[in-house]
């Protein structure tokens, strides 16, 4: 049974940081490419994050280039997410999510692509 299990989400005010984790198990974690994406209330859930099987390919959305970073550590199945000068508008419910990937540095920000998601953590920014 494959699990995604998202924490380390919370308050926090403008400008401050937090790092998100993504802890997967069930699945050989280093044929998947993993996404990170989020849904505030009221809009559609967007693309935030996304990095490669290998973790040597990552990309960003726009709105948090420069300040947001994902990594990842195959032999703990864990991605990470630093999210770092936080905005009142990055406040939403974040998620990672899983796809097989055939190649080692394939990358996708399509939602539909990801086969596996976790339950999501909660990030609040206050301003």
């Amino acid at each position: 049974q494959v699990q995604l299990v998202e924490s380390g989400g919370g308050l926090v005010q403008a400008g401050g940081s937090l790092r998100l984790s993504c802890a997967a198990s069930g699945l050989t974690f280093s044929s998947y490419a993993v996404g990170w994406f989020r849904q505030a209330p009221g809009k559609e859930r967007e693309f935030v994050a996304t990095i490669s099987r290998s973790g040597g390919n990552t990309y960003y959305a726009d709105s948090v280039k420069g300040r947001f970073t994902t990594s990842r550590d195959n032999a703990k199945n864990t991605v990470y997410l630093q999210m770092n000068s936080l905005k009142p508008e990055d406040t939403a419910v974040y998620y990672c999510a899983a796809r097989v990937s055939a190649w080692p540095q394939s990358l996708t920000t399509r939602s539909g692509e990801y086969h596996y998601w976790g339950q999501g953590t909660q990030v609040t920014v206050s301003s």
